[in-house]
């Protein structure tokens, strides 16, 4: 097996408060995400420790469908959301912290791919970084776009 561990990281020239506020929200991950296509809520939001929410994606031409169940959650520090589903078992990680330029936010993906995401790992770890920095750098156009 191939493990997968990608960190993106970012300055969003915005306070952590707005930032993790507006990140940490499941609802709002298609409009900064490109490849999330649909978000459900399985569980009541607002998002906590044990919510389930529920993803469709579209990656490497292939639609995906999964269900994160957030597993950690300090609210404007850190979310960590996992699932078991699908061809690429993972865990998403948030973190924000507060520096000179607004928001540092990371954005970290690991996990252990099977079947066509183990054949494929080296693919998929390029086509995870290069979506985590564009949906890195949508989020912070979005937010710094607002008023």
């Amino acid at each position: 097996m191939v493990d997968v561990d990608v960190v993106t990281e970012a300055v969003i020239p915005r306070p952590v408060a707005e930032v993790a506020g507006y990140a940490a929200d499941p609802t709002n991950a298609p409009e900064w995400y490109a490849n999330i296509a649909s978000v459900e809520w399985e569980t009541a939001p607002p998002v906590d420790v044990g919510s389930r929410i529920a993803f469709v994606a579209h990656f490497l031409g292939r639609r995906i469908a999964y269900t994160y169940e957030v597993i950690e959650f300090e609210p404007e520090q850190r979310l960590v959301m996992r699932t078991a589903e699908g061809p690429f078992p993972m865990e998403t990680t948030y973190t924000w912290r507060s520096t000179s330029g607004g928001t540092h936010m990371s954005l970290r993906n690991r996990g252990t791919p099977s079947g066509f995401g183990a054949v494929a790992a080296p693919l998929v770890v390029a086509a995870m970084r290069r979506a985590n920095r564009k949906d890195l750098a949508a989020l912070t156009a979005l937010l710094t776009r607002r008023p």
